[in-house]
Protein backbone atom coordinates (compact mmCIF):
# COMPACT_ATOMS: atom_id res chain seq x y z
CA UNK A 1 0.00 0.00 0.00
CA UNK A 2 1.72 3.43 -0.83
CA UNK A 3 1.13 5.92 1.39
CA UNK A 4 0.65 9.80 0.37
CA UNK A 5 3.07 12.53 1.85
CA UNK A 6 1.61 14.04 5.10
CA UNK A 7 -1.05 10.94 5.83
CA UNK A 8 -0.22 8.27 8.53
CA UNK A 9 2.04 5.59 8.14
CA UNK A 10 1.49 4.50 11.49
CA UNK A 11 -1.68 4.69 13.73
CA UNK A 12 -1.86 4.10 17.30
CA UNK A 13 -4.99 4.23 18.65
CA UNK A 14 -5.92 3.42 22.52
CA UNK A 15 -2.69 1.74 23.04
CA UNK A 16 -2.67 0.21 26.65
CA UNK A 17 0.82 -2.06 27.74
CA UNK A 18 1.12 -3.09 31.28
CA UNK A 19 4.54 -4.31 32.33
CA UNK A 20 3.50 -6.10 35.82
CA UNK A 21 0.92 -4.08 37.79
CA UNK A 22 2.40 -0.72 36.44
CA UNK A 23 0.38 0.66 32.97
CA UNK A 24 3.13 2.25 31.24
CA UNK A 25 1.13 3.55 28.65
CA UNK A 26 -2.43 4.16 29.34
CA UNK A 27 -4.30 5.06 26.08
CA UNK A 28 -2.16 6.13 23.62
CA UNK A 29 -3.12 7.87 20.46
CA UNK A 30 -0.04 9.01 18.06
CA UNK A 31 0.36 9.23 14.48
CA UNK A 32 3.29 9.15 12.29
CA UNK A 33 3.02 10.90 9.16
CA UNK A 34 4.62 9.64 5.73
CA UNK A 35 7.83 11.63 5.49
CA UNK A 36 8.08 13.17 8.77
CA UNK A 37 10.92 13.36 11.26
CA UNK A 38 8.01 12.73 14.42
CA UNK A 39 10.70 13.25 18.02
CA UNK A 40 8.69 11.23 20.84
CA UNK A 41 10.09 12.73 24.27
CA UNK A 42 9.03 12.20 27.80
CA UNK A 43 10.44 11.97 31.14
CA UNK A 44 12.90 9.13 31.99
CA UNK A 45 11.20 5.85 32.69
CA UNK A 46 7.90 7.42 31.72
CA UNK A 47 7.72 4.63 28.69
CA UNK A 48 9.14 6.11 25.33
CA UNK A 49 11.03 3.17 24.25
CA UNK A 50 8.06 0.89 25.50
CA UNK A 51 5.36 1.93 22.44
CA UNK A 52 8.48 1.42 19.74
CA UNK A 53 9.27 -2.09 21.06
CA UNK A 54 5.36 -2.37 21.33
CA UNK A 55 4.46 -1.07 18.00
CA UNK A 56 7.54 -3.58 16.13
CA UNK A 57 6.53 -6.86 18.19
CA UNK A 58 8.86 -6.81 21.26
CA UNK A 59 5.95 -6.58 23.69
CA UNK A 60 2.58 -6.88 23.98
CA UNK A 61 -0.32 -4.56 24.26
CA UNK A 62 -3.30 -5.18 26.34
CA UNK A 63 -5.64 -2.85 24.97
CA UNK A 64 -5.71 -0.84 21.32
CA UNK A 65 -4.76 -1.11 17.43
CA UNK A 66 -1.93 -0.12 15.69
CA UNK A 67 -2.09 0.15 12.16
CA UNK A 68 1.20 0.27 9.98
CA UNK A 69 1.24 0.96 6.23
CA UNK A 70 -2.04 0.75 6.48
CA UNK A 71 -2.25 -2.88 8.03
CA UNK A 72 -3.92 -3.91 11.17
CA UNK A 73 -1.22 -5.81 12.93
CA UNK A 74 -3.86 -7.36 14.76
CA UNK A 75 -5.67 -9.08 12.53
CA UNK A 76 -2.99 -9.32 9.75
CA UNK A 77 -1.75 -12.92 8.81
CA UNK A 78 1.89 -14.21 9.22
CA UNK A 79 2.72 -13.56 5.80
CA UNK A 80 1.53 -9.89 6.36
CA UNK A 81 3.16 -9.05 9.17
CA UNK A 82 6.33 -10.43 7.83
CA UNK A 83 6.07 -8.38 4.65
CA UNK A 84 5.21 -4.84 7.30
CA UNK A 85 8.11 -5.99 9.19
CA UNK A 86 10.69 -5.97 5.82
CA UNK A 87 9.20 -1.85 5.26
CA UNK A 88 11.17 -0.82 8.71
CA UNK A 89 14.34 -0.93 10.49
CA UNK A 90 14.65 -0.35 13.74
CA UNK A 91 17.80 1.14 15.82
CA UNK A 92 18.07 0.24 19.20
CA UNK A 93 19.20 2.10 22.34
CA UNK A 94 23.23 1.61 22.48
CA UNK A 95 22.98 0.13 19.01
CA UNK A 96 22.52 -4.10 20.21
CA UNK A 97 24.90 -5.31 18.00
CA UNK A 98 25.45 -8.67 18.02
CA UNK A 99 28.90 -8.79 19.81
CA UNK A 100 30.45 -12.19 17.87
CA UNK A 101 29.60 -10.77 14.77
CA UNK A 102 31.71 -8.10 12.65
CA UNK A 103 30.32 -4.93 11.44
CA UNK A 104 29.59 -6.00 7.90
CA UNK A 105 28.10 -9.49 8.88
CA UNK A 106 25.61 -7.35 11.29
CA UNK A 107 24.61 -5.47 8.54
CA UNK A 108 23.70 -8.29 6.71
CA UNK A 109 22.02 -10.02 9.12
CA UNK A 110 18.21 -8.68 7.80
CA UNK A 111 19.80 -9.06 4.38
CA UNK A 112 20.30 -12.94 5.11
CA UNK A 113 17.14 -13.16 6.61
CA UNK A 114 14.57 -11.50 4.29
CA UNK A 115 16.07 -11.91 1.21
CA UNK A 116 18.09 -14.91 0.71
CA UNK A 117 20.62 -13.18 -2.08
CA UNK A 118 24.08 -14.63 -2.84
CA UNK A 119 27.19 -13.83 -0.37
CA UNK A 120 28.76 -11.36 -2.92
CA UNK A 121 25.84 -9.32 -3.27
CA UNK A 122 25.07 -9.20 0.50
CA UNK A 123 28.38 -8.28 1.39
CA UNK A 124 28.43 -4.94 -1.77
CA UNK A 125 24.69 -3.95 -0.09
CA UNK A 126 26.61 -3.93 3.43
CA UNK A 127 29.54 -2.06 2.63
CA UNK A 128 26.97 0.17 0.75
CA UNK A 129 24.91 0.83 3.68
CA UNK A 130 28.00 0.92 6.05
CA UNK A 131 29.71 3.93 3.24
CA UNK A 132 25.71 5.28 3.32
CA UNK A 133 25.87 6.25 7.28
CA UNK A 134 29.62 7.87 6.66
CA UNK A 135 31.93 4.89 7.47
CA UNK A 136 34.67 3.26 5.02
CA UNK A 137 34.26 0.21 3.70
CA UNK A 138 36.70 -1.71 5.98
CA UNK A 139 34.76 -1.19 8.91
CA UNK A 140 33.13 -4.11 7.15
CA UNK A 141 35.76 -6.68 8.94
CA UNK A 142 35.56 -4.65 12.72
CA UNK A 143 33.91 -5.99 15.55
CA UNK A 144 31.55 -3.77 17.59
CA UNK A 145 34.08 -3.81 20.29
CA UNK A 146 36.89 -2.31 17.95
CA UNK A 147 34.29 0.32 17.56
CA UNK A 148 33.93 4.14 19.01
CA UNK A 149 30.77 4.71 20.61
CA UNK A 150 29.95 6.93 17.67
CA UNK A 151 30.68 4.08 14.68
CA UNK A 152 28.35 1.41 16.58
CA UNK A 153 25.65 3.79 16.38
CA UNK A 154 26.32 4.75 12.79
CA UNK A 155 26.67 0.49 11.75
CA UNK A 156 23.47 -0.14 14.21
CA UNK A 157 21.75 2.90 11.35
CA UNK A 158 23.06 0.69 8.77
CA UNK A 159 21.80 -2.50 9.38
CA UNK A 160 18.46 -0.57 10.12
CA UNK A 161 18.81 0.62 6.29
CA UNK A 162 19.75 -2.81 4.96
CA UNK A 163 15.92 -3.57 3.59
CA UNK A 164 15.82 0.12 2.30
CA UNK A 165 12.87 0.71 5.04
CA UNK A 166 9.98 3.25 4.97
CA UNK A 167 10.18 3.53 8.42
CA UNK A 168 12.47 3.98 10.81
CA UNK A 169 12.86 3.80 14.43
CA UNK A 170 15.94 5.15 16.37
CA UNK A 171 16.23 4.84 19.95
CA UNK A 172 17.82 7.68 21.80
CA UNK A 173 20.29 7.78 18.87
CA UNK A 174 22.38 10.71 19.92
CA UNK A 175 22.73 9.10 23.81
CA UNK A 176 26.27 9.18 24.53
CA UNK A 177 27.77 11.32 21.74
CA UNK A 178 29.83 13.96 22.30
CA UNK A 179 28.28 17.48 21.07
CA UNK A 180 29.92 17.49 17.88
CA UNK A 181 28.98 14.19 17.37
CA UNK A 182 25.98 14.23 17.66
CA UNK A 183 25.62 17.42 15.52
CA UNK A 184 27.40 15.27 13.01
CA UNK A 185 24.41 12.32 13.54
CA UNK A 186 21.61 14.78 13.33
CA UNK A 187 22.80 16.12 10.29
CA UNK A 188 22.72 12.08 8.85
CA UNK A 189 19.86 11.50 9.89
CA UNK A 190 18.04 14.52 8.13
CA UNK A 191 20.20 13.74 4.73
CA UNK A 192 19.51 10.15 4.95
CA UNK A 193 15.09 11.38 5.42
CA UNK A 194 15.99 13.81 2.55
CA UNK A 195 16.95 11.48 0.19
CA UNK A 196 15.19 8.23 0.57
CA UNK A 197 12.57 9.94 1.79
CA UNK A 198 11.64 7.45 4.87
CA UNK A 199 9.77 8.64 7.78
CA UNK A 200 11.23 8.61 11.36
CA UNK A 201 9.78 8.11 14.97
CA UNK A 202 12.62 9.45 17.16
CA UNK A 203 12.90 8.80 20.95
CA UNK A 204 15.24 10.68 22.40
CA UNK A 205 15.65 13.25 25.40
CA UNK A 206 18.10 15.35 22.93
CA UNK A 207 16.89 18.93 23.05
CA UNK A 208 19.35 20.11 20.71
CA UNK A 209 18.38 16.76 18.61
CA UNK A 210 14.86 17.90 18.74
CA UNK A 211 15.35 21.63 17.46
CA UNK A 212 17.55 20.74 14.58
CA UNK A 213 15.60 17.37 13.49
CA UNK A 214 12.02 16.82 13.98
CA UNK A 215 9.35 17.96 12.14
CA UNK A 216 6.86 17.52 15.18
CA UNK A 217 7.05 16.36 18.92
CA UNK A 218 5.21 14.07 20.72
CA UNK A 219 5.38 13.95 24.46
CA UNK A 220 4.79 11.27 26.70
CA UNK A 221 3.38 12.23 30.28
CA UNK A 222 1.82 9.98 32.64
CA UNK A 223 0.93 7.28 29.93
CA UNK A 224 -0.56 9.37 27.24
CA UNK A 225 0.17 11.81 24.58
CA UNK A 226 0.18 15.45 26.66
CA UNK A 227 0.79 17.95 24.07
CA UNK A 228 2.33 17.17 20.07
CA UNK A 229 3.36 19.56 17.67
CA UNK A 230 5.79 21.40 16.42
CA UNK A 231 9.00 22.72 18.24
CA UNK A 232 6.96 25.72 17.97
CA UNK A 233 3.94 24.93 19.98
CA UNK A 234 6.26 23.03 22.60
CA UNK A 235 7.89 26.26 23.27
CA UNK A 236 4.19 27.83 23.65
CA UNK A 237 2.93 25.36 25.85
CA UNK A 238 1.92 25.86 29.19
CA UNK A 239 2.00 22.46 30.11
CA UNK A 240 3.98 22.57 33.54
CA UNK A 241 6.78 19.55 32.26
CA UNK A 242 6.99 20.93 28.87
CA UNK A 243 7.82 24.54 30.32
CA UNK A 244 10.45 23.05 32.55
CA UNK A 245 11.66 20.90 29.71
CA UNK A 246 11.77 23.53 26.73
CA UNK A 247 12.78 26.49 28.94
CA UNK A 248 14.98 24.79 31.47
CA UNK A 249 18.89 25.47 32.38
CA UNK A 250 19.67 23.59 29.21
CA UNK A 251 17.44 25.28 26.83
CA UNK A 252 18.98 27.36 23.78
CA UNK A 253 17.98 31.40 23.89
CA UNK A 254 17.52 31.41 19.95
CA UNK A 255 15.30 28.68 20.48
CA UNK A 256 12.35 30.84 19.29
CA UNK A 257 13.65 30.65 15.70
CA UNK A 258 12.67 26.99 14.55
CA UNK A 259 15.82 25.42 12.90
CA UNK A 260 14.23 22.39 11.24
CA UNK A 261 12.12 23.18 8.36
Amino acid sequence: MTIATGEPVIRVKDVVVQLGTRKILNGIHLDLLHGEILGFVGASGAGKSVLTRTIVGLLPKREGTIEVLGVDLDTADHEAKQAVDRRWGVMFQQGALFSSLTSGKNVEFPIREYLGLSQKLTTEIAIAKLEMVGLKPDVYRNYPSELSGGMIKRVALARALALDPEILFLDEPTSGLDPISAADFDELIMTLQETLGVSIFMVTHDLDSLHRTCDRIAVLGEGKIVECGTMEKMLASEHPWLKSYFHGVRAHDDWHIPVKG
